[in-house]
This record gives C-alpha cells, sequence and structure tokens, in this order.
C-alpha cells in the first residue's frame, strides 16, 4: 500500500478536521480497529470502553461509569486520555496510542438497568498522525466515492500491481450461478467483465463480484446488476458486460483501495458512456 506523507496527514488534518466517523463494525474493519484493547485512562487508572464514533477533535465512547471512574473523573477535573489500539497485520504488535482529552459531557446509554454511559470527549491537542492518517484515508475514500465514480481504471498489468488486484481473471456470481471471466476495469461504481454467456439472459441480473487482493491479503464481494453489454470484436462467443454496483453495499476496503490508486496514480480516464471493445481469451465457464 502507498505511504501517506506528511503533507497529505496536513491535509488531511485540514479537511476534515471536524469530520466525525461512528465507527460500525464495517468501519472498525477497514480501520483494523483493535476494539478489545480500547481504554480511558485517568490518574494512572484504565477503564474499558467503546469508541461510537470520532473526529479529529474529539471522540464519543460508551462506558460503565463506575463509582472508581467517577470519583477519578472529579478528581483529576474531567482530564483523561483515550487509548486507540489498531492491529498491524505484518506486525504481532498492535500499533495503540493515547489521545490527551477532557470530559465534556456525560449522559445515560440504552437501558438504564446495564448501567452503560455515553462520554462526550474533547481532544485538547492534536492527535497523534496514526489516527489522521486512519480517518483521512477513510473520510477521503467516501468523498472520492461520490465524486469519482465513473472514473474507470483500465486494469494492465502495472495497474493491477498497483491495486494490489491478485489477477484479473474474475469470479462473478450471477443469479446464484459461478461464472468466469477476465476484468477489463474497475471504479468506484462498478467493473467491465468479459465473458460467455447469452447477453439477453443475463442483462438485469443481480450479481456479486468476487476480487482477491493482496497488501494486505483481503477478499471482497461486491453485490451489483449487469446493466449493458457489447460484443467484442472478432469474438461471437463472449461479450464485455457492465456491472453497476450496489451503491449502499460498495465494501469500504473497496473503496479506500481505489481512492488511494486514483490519489497517488494519475492515468487516462474513461468515462461511462460506453463498453470499450476487447480481444484475448476468455476461461470457460464450463
Amino acid at each position: 500500500m502507498a505511504v501517506t506523507t506528511s503533507q497529505q496527514i496536513t491535509n488531511y488534518y485540514q479537511q476534515f478536521e471536524k469530520t466525525e466517523v461512528t465507527f460500525t463494525r464495517e468501519v472498525n474493519q477497514a480501520l483494523l480497529l483493535n476494539t478489545r484493547q480500547i481504554f480511558l485512562k485517568c490518574l494512572g487508572y484504565q477503564w474499558p470502553c467503546i469508541v461510537y464514533s470520532s473526529s479529529m477533535q474529539g471522540a464519543k465512547i460508551i462506558t460503565t461509569l463506575q463509582p472508581s471512574l467517577k470519583e477519578a473523573l472529579a478528581k483529576a477535573k474531567n482530564v483523561v486520555s483515550l487509548r486507540f489500539s489498531f492491529i498491524q497485520r505484518e506486525k504481532t504488535d498492535p500499533l495503540a496510542f493515547f489521545v490527551s482529552a477532557r470530559v465534556a459531557g456525560i449522559s445515560p446509554y440504552g437501558d438504564p438497568a446495564k448501567g452503560l454511559s455515553f462520554l462526550n470527549l474533547q481532544f485538547t491537542q492534536r492527535p497523534p498522525d496514526d489516527l489522521i492518517e486512519r480517518l483521512g484515508n477513510l473520510l477521503s475514500a467516501n468523498v472520492s466515492f461520490h465524486r469519482r465514480r465513473e472514473e474507470r481504471i483500465i486494469l494492465a498489468p502495472d495497474v493491477q500491481k498497483k491495486l494490489g488486484l491478485v489477477s484479473i481473471g474474475a469470479q462473478i456470481t450471477v443469479d446464484n450461478v459461478p461464472r468466469k471471466g477476465l476484468l477489463r476495469d474497475l471504479s468506484f461504481g462498478g467493473a467491465k467483465i468479459l465473458m460467455q454467456g447469452v447477453p439477453q439472459f443475463l442483462l438485469n441480473r443481480a450479481a456479486t463480484l468476487r476480487l482477491e487482493f493482496d497488501d494486505p491479503t483481503e477478499t471482497l464481494l461486491i453485490s451489483g446488476t449487469i446493466v449493458r453489454y457489447e460484443p467484442v470484436e472478432s469474438r461471437s462467443d463472449i461479450s464485455a458486460f457492465a456491472v453497476a454496483f450496489d451503491e449502499d453495499k460498495v465494501p469500504m476496503p473497496y473503496k479506500m483501495r481505489i481512492s488511494e490508486y486514483l490519489r497517488f496514480v494519475k492515468q487516462p480516464v474513461k468515462k461511462k458512456t460506453e463498453i470499450d471493445k476487447g480481444t484475448g481469451p476468455v476461461p470457460d465457464t464450463n
């Protein structure tokens, strides 16, 4: 994966300083958040908590407001530290750091019988670059997803390598029937695939594309619909099929990979006004 420069981190902070990210399960997975190692620290003691959301200015956490925590907050005048922890795929130890903050508000959370409270934390200084980088990469991917949906990445060998795509051999399931083909391009909003099949029977069918990546190793499933096709010149047995992804089901890791590629690499961009003609063999679907 590409390295984020100090200038880019500064840009992230200036652009997204106040933008709040809700830590859903998908976001936690995309950020590699080590949820079992998140703590609120006060006067040298630590209490486990859940990060509900965070910006680069503050965070909202959920924790049990035990008497010991209440007493510590009173003595410390609400000055605390929030410990973040992230998994590092290629390393045994997680990346962990504390962010200095003060408790700006406390309110009950959920069923009062469970004793959970919602704590609003305001950071007292700029957070570490590691947090800015992770939140910035995610937020930048969401912005690009909406602004650059139609930019198609043509999958030349060097492009495939930069994306971390293991193979351009496409594995796609259409109406629960697995098929094979070749990927020709990808975008935030869809993909173009060369494959066998009767176009009239495949058009407007639900499809799920399986993509395998490395650095880090992961398999992503993206659902969508086959929306159009074109014949392939000199090949009567295959067609070029355009798959439009379901916008609300595009995995966050996929958005982040496409965003990173578009941010660091400049290449001729094509709009989705046509399906390019392609040549070359296509794996047998039988």
